[in-house]
């Protein structure tokens, strides 16, 4: 409790556990943990009912999880909502907004600016880069990287599963470059690129690559532009 500074705010039933390294003027909602190994910034917001810096677990079925001594990080100006999940070896840099409900897991890394949904999943080992938009509802499948200015729309989809359990893949999600945009309902599947710019229609299923610039729409995803 050490790292703890007096114009800290913090709600009822509010628990930070020893280790944890708390900036300026944070304010922390009621009933949120707060873990070991974790460092937030100035002028940080919580919401109520979070849990902050937990340790992944796995059962025998999982792919094994590289652990790390690496704490969270929660950069200068985040605003976190209410009943949000976040891992441990996860980045989050400064100004970052994630909304109520969220789930971030471990080995993340979430650039400047960017702006997190409500209820959005992102999984492990991801990259989103600074002025992202995850909208409401997105799955961030894990081994996923999205460029600077990427907008996901809501209840968007990705895998990182090319076999779906039934035989040894090396996961990966899709890379999605700079600027693109990515419709409402898409679903896009394991190790595709979404090229720089590019814009990806409502409703589609992405089995291929797409170009830079290139408008493609339907199931499957076909170049309308």
């Amino acid at each position: 409790m050490s790292n703890i500074p007096k114009c800290m705010k913090a709600g009822e039933n509010t628990v930070i556990e020893a280790g944890a390294i708390i900036g300026k003027n944070v304010v922390i909602g009621h009933n949120t943990v707060i873990l070991k190994g974790i460092k937030i910034g100035d002028d940080v917001e919580i919401g109520a009912n979070c849990v902050l810096g937990i340790e992944p677990r796995q059962s025998g079925r999982m792919r094994k999880i590289n652990k790390s001594s690496k704490e969270l990080v929660i950069g200068n100006g985040t605003k976190i909502g209410n009943t949000v999940s976040i891992y441990t070896n996860t980045v989050i840099a400064d100004n970052v907004f994630v909304a109520d409900h969220v789930s971030i897991r471990e080995n993340v890394s979430i650039g400047k600016g960017t702006v997190i949904g409500r209820a959005a999943i992102i999984e492990l080992n991801t990259v989103i880069g600074e002025n992202c938009t995850v909208q409401t509802l997105a799955y961030v499948t894990g081994d996923t990287i999205l460029e600077d200015d990427v907008f996901i729309g809501p209840c968007v989809s990705m895998s990182n599963d090319k076999y779906m359990g039934a035989r040894e893949y090396t996961l990966k999600g899709p890379f999605i470059k700079r600027g693109a945009k990515i419709g409402n309902n898409a679903s896009l599947l394991p190790g595709i690129t979404i090229g720089a710019g590019s814009i990806v229609g409502a409703g589609s299923v992405v089995t291929k690559d797409v170009s830079n610039n290139e408008v493609v729409a339907g199931v499957p995803a076909r170049k309308i532009k």
